[in-house]
């Protein structure tokens, strides 16, 4: 589909299906409308939406990095994360990296070992762990996403900051990154204590009273064409300045929900995303590793 506004459309119906009803064949029926036959709607919400075939940037077996799978319980209920460090002997911060609404997806175990990378030991919990996990179908997990008990989840990555506080090799220091479900998750953090730095990627925002209970710096990373999220994020990042919190906040021309997903041919923009992604791990040496 080469006509911009009616990719624009096709994108809209596709956050509506993924964030509000999540109803594929209203979804399917409304794509066949616009592309002209069920054919041509297939693929083109094949674009747009993730594809869980799409080759990690960092190979999980890259020499530079360590990463494993660890199950446990944490705040009283089964728990799950994605542990990934640098294969070294220096101290570093820890970083918390929390997953969109479609849970402990390869592409967040890839994002965390970029983390890795990046110079920080990333934890990237399963939020969904207490519901048996994350499952392979993705509309389940969107499913259970809303049904999740947000005060469980932030127990457990409460939890799992405060064992990354005590690694042997760590700072002391632990920030969060997170994504659409985990952008929302990271100022719900912030309000809720526990990190020393939050980066929200295209979450939506608490109400704006809230913000005099934020006690880290955050950035905020919005698409310019995200109206959904930009309703509750722009007087969020209103009232943090008001209330006098330190907040960067940086809109990204012409990219949509979800910029930063490399595995969504249709939404990735590689310029965006790599500007995002300089300025994200700027900000968190800048209070994680001291």
């Amino acid at each position: 589909m080469t006509d911009p506004s009616l990719r624009d459309r096709a994108v809209q119906l596709y956050d509506a299906f993924t964030h509000e009803h999540r109803d594929r064949r209203t979804l399917l029926r409304q794509m066949t409308a616009l592309a002209g036959s069920v054919v041509a709607a297939e693929a083109l919400i094949a674009g747009i939406a993730a594809s869980p075939a799409a080759a990690a940037m960092i190979d999980p077996k890259d020499s530079r990095i360590v990463g494993e799978m660890r199950s446990g319980t944490e705040a009283g209920k089964p728990a799950r994360a994605y542990f990934v460090s640098p294969k070294d002997k220096a101290r570093h911060g820890a970083v918390l990296v929390i997953h969109e609404n479609r849970g402990l997806t390869p592409h967040i175990q890839d994002v965390a070992r970029r983390v890795a990378l990046a110079g920080f030991v990333a934890i990237a919990p399963d939020l969904l762990a207490p519901q048996g996990g994350t499952p392979a179908d993705e509309d389940k997990a969107r499913d259970l996403i809303g049904t999740i008990d947000y005060d469980l989840a932030l127990a457990q990555a409460r939890a799992f900051a405060d064992k990354a506080r005590r690694l042997p090799r760590s700072t002391g220091k632990v920030g969060i990154v997170g994504f659409c479900w985990g952008g929302a998750f990271v100022n719900r953090m912030a309000v809720a204590g526990g990190i020393d730095a939050g980066v929200s990627y295209y979450g939506p925002a608490p109400a704006p009273q809230e913000a005099g209970k934020v006690g880290a710096p955050l950035m905020i990373h919005l698409p310019e064409k995200d109206a959904r999220v930009a309703q509750t994020v722009t007087p969020w990042i209103a009232a943090l300045k008001a209330a006098g919190k330190p907040v960067e906040a940086f809109t990204y021309p012409g990219v949509d929900h979800a910029f930063n997903n490399d595995t969504s041919a249709a939404r990735y923009d590689k310029t965006a995303a790599d500007l995002a992604w300089g300025r994200t791990t700027a900000f968190l040496h800048r209070y994680l590793d001291r």
